[in-house]
């Protein structure tokens, strides 16, 4: 009896693979070996560079708050620990997006860390109680 073989399972796991390196250079798009292995870089790669994303975010975040901070006359340490003091909870990314877009907003803020409270909320109007009817 000849030796039985899939070739139609292993024909479709290389074509897979083969497909997701199109547009890589030379061979490595079209040598098995040489693609597989570049694919699998790949993924280590991406799985590296997931975890440098948030460190990068973070850093650029910092920087962005730390010049904000020192317009305001403050160092970005200074108003981290009045932030904490005041019990003002608000994350780098917030902070980071009010510190670009909305400076107005971003120095009282740091005003009301200098002051050691929390800044005014604007309360919503409650919304009338309603009864719960049962149905029998």
């Amino acid at each position: 009896m000849p030796r039985s073989v899939n070739h139609v399972a292993s024909r479709k796991r290389r074509k897979r693979i083969l497909s997701l390196t199109r547009g890589y250079f030379g061979g490595r798009r079209n040598v098995w070996t040489v693609a597989k292995n570049t694919w699998e870089k790949g993924l280590q790669y991406a799985y590296r560079d997931r975890k440098a994303k948030k460190r990068n975010f973070r850093a650029l975040w910092i920087q962005r708050i730390n010049a904000a901070a020192r317009l305001e006359g403050m160092s970005y340490s200074q108003l981290m620990g009045a932030l904490h003091k005041a019990g003002i909870e608000m994350n780098r990314k917030v902070l980071a997006d009010l510190a670009m877009n909305h400076p107005e907003a971003f120095a009282a803020i740091v005003k009301s860390a200098k002051n050691g409270q929390k800044p005014a909320e604007k309360k919503a109007p409650k919304a009338p109680k309603t009864e719960k009817v049962e149905q029998a």
